[in-house]
């Protein structure tokens, strides 16, 4: 776009793709990178807002199809895949020395189980199919799942079966993955069955930790399963905005930036 004149559709049609590509957009950036002033980024995303595109987020926007449209996981595994790794890295530190674990699932808190050292001795409990084939060759864990119906798009249990067993069980730490994380809402996700899932998974544990990148904070989902006064500790990446980042540290125990 450099060297020429840019139209309003051309660099709405930009803030767009980039914010697929990357998960959100930040306006400062934007308005250095297309050479326009701060109020034209926010005159572009308020247009996009409008038309149902992005949805604005403090110091930026992110994609509306983020928000109740639940990708497949193959999908899902592929985007933001360095910040999911230092995420699930981060976590490590969060786990007992031994005992039982519970983690739900997605491909961040995946990235945790890839990063459980081999010789901790540890119980998992996890609704996620992939997590469960992925752990059972570590010979020091026992790796137990609740019944329940298999969700084909995130392949895990949900359902009545698996909130029944997750109410009989009383885990160390549970890690808990997220579509949706807002200040107003708390907690988001897109299925109803996986949203009632996830708050037994809450309310079976003594300490919940949240696993989710920047690019999901300050987005809500359609369902809600969980209060950020239930979170103890939220773990994501570095990129988070800073002022998102100054309203979460009031909201919650421990902010952790991989």
């Amino acid at each position: 776009m450099e060297g020429r004149q840019v139209y309003a559709e051309e660099r709405q049609l930009f803030i767009l793709g980039l914010a697929r590509r990357e998960g959100r957009v930040d306006a400062g950036a934007l308005a250095e990178q297309l050479k326009v002033s701060s109020e034209t980024i926010r005159r572009d995303l308020t247009v996009l807002e409008r038309q149902g595109l992005l949805r604005r987020t403090h110091g930026g926007a992110i994609p509306l199809q983020r928000l109740g449209f639940d990708p497949v996981l193959v999908t899902r595994a592929s985007t933001m895949v360095e910040e999911k790794t230092r995420i699930g890295k981060a976590a490590v530190d969060y786990l007992p020395a031994e005992g039982s674990i519970l983690i739900d699932a997605g491909t961040t808190t995946a990235a945790l189980a890839d990063s459980i050292p081999p010789d901790r001795a540890l119980t998992v409990l996890t609704s996620a199919l992939p997590i469960a084939m992925s752990l059972a060759g570590k010979e020091n864990l026992t790796v137990l799942m609740p019944g329940g119906a298999i969700r084909s798009r995130s392949m895990c249990l949900v359902g009545p079966w698996a909130v029944r067993d997750l109410n009989e069980v009383c885990v160390d730490t549970a890690f808990i993955g997220t579509n949706g994380l807002s200040i107003e809402r708390g907690l988001t996700t897109s299925d109803q069955a996986e949203a009632v899932t996830k708050r037994a998974m809450i309310s079976s544990a003594r300490r919940v930790v949240v696993l989710c990148d920047h690019s999901k904070i300050g987005a809500d989902d359609f369902f809600r399963f969980g209060s950020l006064s239930e979170v103890d500790v939220l773990i994501t990446d570095a990129d988070l905005d800073a002022d998102l980042a100054e309203d979460l540290r009031a909201a919650v125990p421990s902010l952790v930036p991989a």
